[in-house]
């Protein structure tokens, strides 16, 4: 069950400037990543969140701390929280919502993307 998501507010760090975000995160996808990284220590900047190569599909979702935003990349913030995208995830990642799920089966972060044409039989992977 999906809950409402947060409208961000979107920062260019050296690239094109964007009207939209190309990731949404659910407020609980946000409470989640919050909670995460008050447990790293050093306490990180930020979520990165990209989609590289690899799975039976083609592509993976990744998500990763970092301590800064690179070069090219869209900062994203959800209040205090700030995600980076890299320009080339960025076209994949547009339209794209993450949410935090748990059933009695697992529990982990969703990936809604209206891009994707197919997934692999995991769901790890897909392809545009």
């Amino acid at each position: 069950m999906a809950t409402a998501a947060v409208t961000p507010t979107v920062e260019v760090v050296n690239a094109p400037a964007v009207s939209t975000a190309p990731v949404v995160l659910t407020p609980a996808a946000i409470v989640k990543v919050k909670e995460i990284m008050a447990t790293q220590d050093p306490v990180p900047a930020g979520l990165r969140i990209g989609v590289v190569g690899g799975g039976c599909s083609g592509f993976q979702y990744s998500m990763s701390f970092e301590n800064a935003a690179g070069m090219m990349d869209k900062v994203v913030r959800f209040e205090d929280l700030k995600v980076f995208v890299d320009a080339t995830s960025a076209m994949y990642l547009n339209g794209c919502t993450v949410d935090y799920v748990e059933t009695l089966e697992a529990a982990g972060f969703k990936f809604e993307n209206p891009q994707v044409k197919s997934t692999c039989g995991c769901g790890s992977s897909f392809s545009v």
